[in-house]
């Protein structure tokens, strides 16, 4: 019998079965950013143990960087002491740091893909819990806690328990002005939050096998979000056509046998699954969501649900989704008033994001009294922009391009709501909170989707603000 790629790759990792029954893994690639890695080496001081394979880490500035100054010492002192803190640590320890004078820094799980680092049949860990980003190239990626932070370090290897693997189809055709993010908040949606608890995630069928890599990566991104571990997709040609010739792709001859060793991790058509869900693409339209976790989302054609209309399970959550967010059951989602519009985070910062949303908001203006941010992913993103002309037509919009960073999407930076500000945001999380005011209230969709709402002042069909079927039918 055949095997999944998750199963091959556990199984090429595995260190030993422990006492437990966990495994010990070996990780191929640590990715580092700088909010759970100071305590991590501060472990490994007392310990007085080293990193053990610094060439295997690599980390960046991310979460607490400012996006519209970066004179340093930043006005905020833990953000000033964080970043220096990685600095330290990377120089003493060997490890490589993308720093912002390097023109490479940006969101970790952006510049790991650009560099050529994320590659297929690996095992990547990070101290971040969408690390599942880097699954779209075929690898298996965890999101760990600071004390695995500090074993991975140390030995290179982390404690797992083996997970199942569910099989999540999709085929047929999107429909016009239906993209990756509204596919994945359809498959959270569908299966709950919690639906993923002890799975890994195999995305397969003609959707996932037509999307671009970077299309890829958002779904894998909020796998998360679904309560799955891991989130991935076989690897293929398109994965190869990205790799090559990325500075840590493999090069000359041992690029040719690289690819024919990712090719053999994909799974085999005799492979079984735990778990086989079957969708079919065109019942997915623009989604967004409504209440305060990612699972609680409509289409933009729905009307945000009433207590009475949910399942007995769900009334408490719904109840308590209806009062924060101050929006009424049986309304319908579109056409409430929006405060901050984002473009941005690591599901949603890349460059074919932003030159999606180019493509429609040329010509446009951002409603009166909205303030719309787009934040790229990384230097590299931004760099390309600004060559292209993208960030200008950004600004025509009225949009305020800023530096790369993490930004808005959990604002642990200046980049925050204010009071009980409403959001149309293209991030991944809208809990309580999440954007920087303990009130602050955040509507997850599509960056074009994100853009409608800042031209029409309100959550809009970016079909109909920017006649997209039109235009796909032309």
């Amino acid at each position: 019998m055949g095997k999944s790629l998750f199963q091959k790759v556990w199984d090429a990792h595995t260190v030993r079965t422990l006492s437990n029954g966990q495994t010990q893994l070996l990780i191929g690639t640590h990715l580092l950013h700088e909010v759970t890695s100071p305590q991590a080496f501060g472990m490994l001081r007392d310990l007085g143990l080293k990193v053990a394979y610094p060439h295997r880490t690599f980390a960046t500035v991310d979460h607490i960087v400012p996006t519209d100054s970066r004179v340093e010492p930043f006005a905020d002192p833990l953000a000033d002491a964080m970043i220096n803190e990685l600095r330290k640590n990377c120089a003493e320890t060997g490890v490589t740091f993308f720093d912002m004078s390097t023109g490479k820094q940006g969101i970790v799980h952006v510049v790991g893909p650009e560099q050529g680092i994320t590659q297929p049949g690996t095992t990547i860990a990070c101290g971040d819990s969408h690390t599942s980003t880097h699954g779209a190239f075929g690898a298996i990626a965890f999101g760990i806690g600071t004390t695995q932070i500090r074993d991975l370090l140390a030995t290179q290897t982390m404690a797992l328990a083996p997970l199942k693997v569910r099989q999540i189809k999709v085929n047929g055709k999107l429909r016009p002005g239906v993209y990756a993010k509204d596919v994945i908040l359809h498959i959270i949606r569908k299966l709950g939050v919690n639906g993923g608890t002890g799975f890994a995630y195999e995305y397969a069928g003609e959707v996932f096998e037509n999307f671009s890599m970077e299309e890829r990566m958002t779904v894998c991104n909020m796998s998360i979000e679904g309560g799955a571990r891991v989130g991935y997709i076989n690897p293929d040609e398109k994965t190869f056509e990205y790799l090559k010739g990325r500075p840590y792709s493999p090069k000359g001859a041992d690029w040719d046998a690289a690819v024919e060793s990712w090719k053999s991790f994909a799974s085999d058509d005799d492979c079984e699954y735990d778990d086989v869900v079957e969708i079919d693409a065109a019942d997915i339209a623009p989604t967004v969501t409504w209440g305060i976790n990612p699972a609680q989302a409509i289409t933009i054609e729905e009307s945000i649900p009433s207590v009475d209309s949910v399942a007995a399970s769900e009334k408490a959550i719904t109840a308590e989704a209806l009062e924060y967010m101050k929006l009424e059951g049986g309304s319908p989602i579109k056409g409430t008033k929006v405060d901050v519009c984002f473009v941005g985070s690591c599901t949603n910062g890349r460059l074919s994001d932003f030159e999606e949303v180019a493509k429609y908001i040329k010509g446009h203006k951002v409603a009166y009294g909205v303030k719309a941010i787009a934040v790229p992913g990384s230097q590299i993103v931004d760099a390309i922009c600004k060559e292209k002309g993208i960030d200008v037509i950004y600004r025509e919009a009225g949009f305020e391009w800023r530096e790369a960073g993490c930004s808005m999407c959990l604002a642990m930076n200046p980049d925050k709501l204010i009071g009980d500000q409403l959001s149309a945001s293209s991030s991944n999380r809208n809990f309580k909170g999440r954007q920087g005011s303990p009130t602050g209230r955040t509507v997850l969709m599509s960056p074009v989707m994100v853009a409608a709402a800042a031209i029409r002042g309100e959550i809009s069909d970016s079909r109909e603000v920017f006649d997209i079927c039109a235009t796909a039918n032309a």
